[in-house]
């Protein structure tokens, strides 16, 4: 199957340099015209950013640069309606902008907490948000979120960034549901690359495989008109993985056992992976608590 973005408008933000870069080029390449969002200095767009939009349009493709701090809806509003201006639509956004503050949590200032959620969650939320309405009046709209291992899993000294990361987990989840009858697809990209962010932070061998450009092809495929939808793909090297977020079958503890020492009796049970569940949407664990419930007190639900 060949992949082809032709006529088809990307943004791209924090574009600049790494993974971001390597994203727009992966994209453009494709058929794509790109907005290189980049920050510089005093909110100007980055050398960096025009450096990428040069790099597209040597190639035959068209790019412009956006100087825009995500963290700032009115910067993002700014951006997405100067795309508007030029080609009338957006189809793709890439949210890979993003920044560290790396400390343990005890030594970590709560400036720099709200910082990195600023800059992760709410800049996601303000793109987002900037196309959601253009991508559900003209029907099409694929949206890729950055999560982070540190996010899934955690990772000593990244409180700040981890629950960024989860958090545009949980905001994926929500607008999958939102977007689907809009043919807007909505997935998650977790990257792990060797970048300016990552640099020192891994073994030089390591940094050396894991380039920028063994990544980008999972953002092709998840901005791609037969993207999924909900996905959670992992990427790094070359290689790829889906993580899935699984919920035991769980049992009742009705009629008389509902108490915290009832809990750690049945600890084991509860935490049996036997039959564990990929839930698609918040109310089929509200359903499945009902049905374990009313099959131990022997209530017809119906249906």
């Amino acid at each position: 199957m060949s992949i082809s973005m032709d006529g088809q408008v990307a943004i791209v933000t924090g574009a600049g340099r790494g993974l971001g870069r390597s994203h727009a080029l992966a994209l453009a390449a494709r058929g794509a015209k790109l907005v290189v969002n980049d920050l510089g200095d005093e909110n100007s767009v980055s050398e960096n950013a025009n450096a990428v939009v040069a790099e597209i349009v040597a190639a035959g493709g068209e790019a412009i640069a956006h100087g825009v701090s995500v963290a700032d809806n009115a910067q993002v509003e700014d951006m997405v309606a100067k795309t508007m201006e030029k080609w009338g639509r957006v189809d793709i956004l890439i949210n890979n902008a993003g920044i560290l503050r790396d400390k343990t949590f005890q030594k970590m200032a709560l400036d720099d907490f709200r910082l990195v959620i600023e800059v992760h969650l709410m800049g996601t939320v303000n793109c987002t948000k900037a196309v959601w309405d253009i991508m559900r009046e003209q029907q099409y709209g694929r949206v890729v979120f950055t999560t982070s291992s540190t996010g899934l899993y955690g990772n000593f000294g990244q409180a700040n960034y981890g629950a960024a990361k989860m958090a545009v987990v949980g905001l994926m989840n929500t607008l999958h549901l939102e977007g689907s009858k809009y043919n807007i697809r909505v997935n998650c990209l977790a990257p792990a690359a060797g970048t300016a962010m990552t640099d020192g932070l891994m073994p030089q061998a390591v940094f050396d495989l894991l380039t920028p450009e063994s990544v980008s092809p999972g953002v092709v495929f998840l901005a791609s008109e037969n993207a999924p939808s909900r996905a959670i793909l992992c990427a790094g090297g070359g290689s790829f993985a889906v993580h899935k977020s699984f919920e035991t079958q769980g049992i009742s503890l009705l009629p008389d056992n509902v108490t915290a020492e009832g809990i750690a009796d049945a600890w084991d049970a509860i935490s049996n992976e036997d039959g564990m569940q990929d839930l698609q949407a918040g109310f089929e664990q509200t359903t499945k608590f009902a049905k374990l419930g009313a099959a131990k007190m022997g209530i017809d639900l119906g249906g």
